[in-house]
């Protein structure tokens, strides 16, 4: 007698399905009984490495690792608050920093203009009177400062 079986999708004779079924159930069966002897092996390993360890070995971990965790909060709360105060020093000064390199940049713009001023009153007067000037100041490099913007 042939019986159509949907969970394997194919027509088997009926005492195979039966068998099938049958050895699937031993199946699960004992991989239950695998799974608790994994269970009780895995029990007795902890209680083994329980014997390795002295348990006032790690009560002495606990302990210096609890003193750590509240040196390292301790740590933590002062940046946090370092962090805070630097925040609103920075925020005071800030707006006077602003101020002075305005002041710094109309001044170097300043200087460069009374330079510039003198370097072409300088030539007007090599022109008009050559023996005016000594050799030295007629040659030679007429700017030698750095250009400060470069960077920016």
């Amino acid at each position: 007698m042939l019986r159509n079986c949907k969970q394997f999708h194919v027509t088997y004779p009926l005492f195979e399905v039966f068998s099938m079924c049958r050895s699937f159930y031993t199946l699960s069966s004992m991989e239950e009984s695998e799974k608790e002897s994994i269970k009780m092996a895995s029990v007795e390993v902890s209680q083994e490495f329980k014997t390795l360890v002295n348990a006032d070995d790690v009560d002495s971990l606990k302990q210096i690792q609890h003193l750590i965790l509240g040196r390292l909060q301790d740590s933590n709360a002062v940046l946090s608050h370092f962090n805070e105060y630097s925040e609103n020093c920075f925020n005071e000064v800030s707006g006077d920093f602003s101020k002075n390199t305005r002041l710094l940049r109309s001044m170097k713009s300043d200087l460069d203009y009374i330079f510039q001023k003198l370097r072409s009153m300088k030539a007007k007067l090599l022109a008009t009177y050559p023996d005016a000037f000594s050799d030295d100041s007629k040659g030679g490099i007429v700017d030698c400062r750095p250009d400060l913007e470069l960077s920016q």
